[in-house]
Parts: structure tokens; sequence; C-alpha cells
């Protein structure tokens, strides 16, 4: 069975960095901090000025851990409890999902809703309702 540990400071506080970055994104460039939209045009930049706020906005989120492992001394503990075959089979539906879903729960979620966009608030209903329900038979009927 799966434990899910409650971390509400650590929950907060990377709430607040994430708000903040999405906000600070909105009013330095006017952009939307989706992090599958933010990846894809690092891929296929439009210019050397997009490559560039991409590339370092990336750059910041992959190097967080290490951030984490200067302040405390340890790297953040990450679990994954599931084959490398499921984790590429994820991958691919979560790819579809965001293909379908004009965007990821980041920029759905957290930038859509604050902007009160009806098609992000719809997007965010779906994916909760789908992690509800994902969540309720992995737990409850396979019993995972």
């Amino acid at each position: 069975m799966i434990e899910t540990v409650f971390t509400p400071w650590a929950s907060l506080s990377g709430g607040v960095l994430i708000g903040l970055a999405a906000t600070l994104l909105m009013l330095t460039l006017g952009r939307i901090m989706g992090a599958t939209g933010v990846l894809s045009g690092l891929v296929q930049p439009a210019s050397r000025a997009e490559f560039a706020w991409r590339a370092a906005l990336l750059a910041g989120m992959v190097t967080g851990p290490l951030l984490v492992w200067g302040l405390t001394g340890q790297m953040p503990a990450v679990e994954v409890p599931v084959s490398v075959p499921a984790l590429i089979i994820g991958g691919l539906i979560v790819g579809l999902g965001v293909t379908y879903g004009s965007g990821c729960t980041s920029g759905h979620g957290v930038c859509g809703m604050a902007r009160l966009s009806p098609r992000s608030i719809v997007a965010t209903l779906t994916f909760m309702a789908t992690t509800f329900a994902t969540v309720f038979v992995v737990r409850h009927v396979i019993g995972g």
C-alpha cells in the first residue's frame, strides 16, 4: 500500500514559490508558466530570447533540489513506487492529455485559474476528478 505523508509546510512553501514564479513570469514577460508549454517552446523556440527565458526557467526547476540540499544538507527524498515501463506509459498518457487539453496542470491550474479562464476551470475540474477517481481505484479497488 502506498502511504501519502502530509507535509503542510513543504507544500505551502512550494505552492508559494510556484505562485511567485508564475506571477513574476507574467509581470516581466507577459507569459503563462505552463511547464509543458515552456518545455515545448524550448525544443522549438521562436527566437533566441524565447529560448533564453525558457532555458533559465527549466534550469531553475532542475536545480531546485540542489538548493534544498545546500540549505538542509540532504537531498529531497524521492520514491517512485512503479516500474520504468509504468513511468513511460504514464508519461505518454500525460503527454496525450496535455495535447488534447491544450495545457498542463501548472498552466491551467495555477495560471488559468488565477485569470478565471473558463477553459482552465473546466480543465482543472477534469484533472481533479480524474485524480480522485484514479486514487480511489488504485487504493480501494485494485488495492495498490
